[in-house]
């Protein structure tokens, strides 16, 4: 076993099921998977995912989410592992795996990304909307410049887009995020989404602010994907960690995970943070954050 603490890992995402927690990581050239049933104390990492000698990507395996999701047409519940790939002359895209557990192997759904061919993206995730598939992705801000966070229909067994990325809102909308480089420069990364108790729609995601790497929210104006998005005025976590996701831990507290801090690499740790969902916003809760 490993303590959550010893744990290199960026871009954490946990997984409840089934009276468990699977926690997944990026190794290149493998994806692997921890399991635990504290959040505290995790197994060694079993691979999930191994670059086949004939796969596109040659670098960059990036932040694995994965989502249990039942295809309508079949009726079977499945797991697929949405992530990042990229390669020498080719754009950077998020590509879908797919296995029948959550530790189980994982084979990629098609030959190449779902994201489109010629655009630089990265962390798409998975988002049901009255009970369509979406992937929410960045388009990245290496080709953008002000990073973009996208929505794009796919089919029903999550093959294919079926419709053209729509720009849901751009890395400058907040008043206080800060370029990266030139003055036009902003970053877009980690996109999840949330509906609260109250039937809101918010999106958590990453960018740069005076503290660094941070991890902020926005809200859906009328909670759903194409509203007008919202941007808080403050971070939810500013200084020097981000790219966070929500999970409901078995006793049913809600829980930001997220990684931290951002640099210097090798430093980077999976950090939870109890949340108050307010309804029409998100709160660190008072009690003192779960950093285990």
């Amino acid at each position: 076993m490993q303590s959550i603490t010893d744990i290199y890992i960026r871009d954490p995402f946990v997984l409840p099921w089934q009276g468990r927690y699977y926690l997944y990581a990026a190794q290149y050239p493998t994806f692997v998977v921890r399991t635990s049933t504290d959040l505290t104390n995790w197994s060694e990492p079993r691979v999930i995912f191994e670059r086949p000698a004939d796969f596109w990507s040659d670098r960059d395996f990036w932040a694995p989410e994965c989502h249990a999701y039942t295809d309508p047409a079949s009726g079977v519940t499945r797991f697929y592992l949405f992530a990042s790939f990229k390669a020498e002359g080719r754009c950077r895209g998020t590509q879908i795996l797919c296995a029948d557990a959550p530790d189980g192997r994982f084979v990629p759904l098609t030959d190449e990304p779902v994201t489109p061919r010629d655009w630089e993206c990265l962390d798409g995730t998975l988002w049901l909307e009255n009970g369509r598939p979406y992937m929410v992705f960045c388009h990245e801000w290496l080709q953008v410049g002000d990073g973009e966070i996208c929505a794009m229909p796919l089919s029903e067994d999550l093959t294919r887009a079926v419709g053209a990325p729509v720009v849901l809102f751009r890395a400058s909308a907040p008043e206080w995020v800060r370029p990266v480089r030139a003055k036009t420069d902003f970053v877009t990364d980690g996109p999840f989404l949330y509906r609260t108790v109250t039937g809101e729609l918010l999106m958590l995601w990453s960018t740069f602010g005076e503290g660094g790497y941070a991890e902020t929210v926005a809200r859906s104006s009328d909670g759903t994907l194409h509203g007008t998005w919202i941007q808080e005025k403050t971070p939810l976590m500013a200084e020097n960690g981000g790219h966070g996701m929500l999970f409901t831990a078995f006793d049913g507290t809600l829980y930001l995970v997220l990684h931290a801090p951002n640099s210097p690499g090798g430093a980077e740790r999976a950090r939870y943070f109890p949340i108050t969902d307010c309804g029409d916003h998100l709160a660190l809760a008072e009690r003192t954050p779960a950093d285990r």
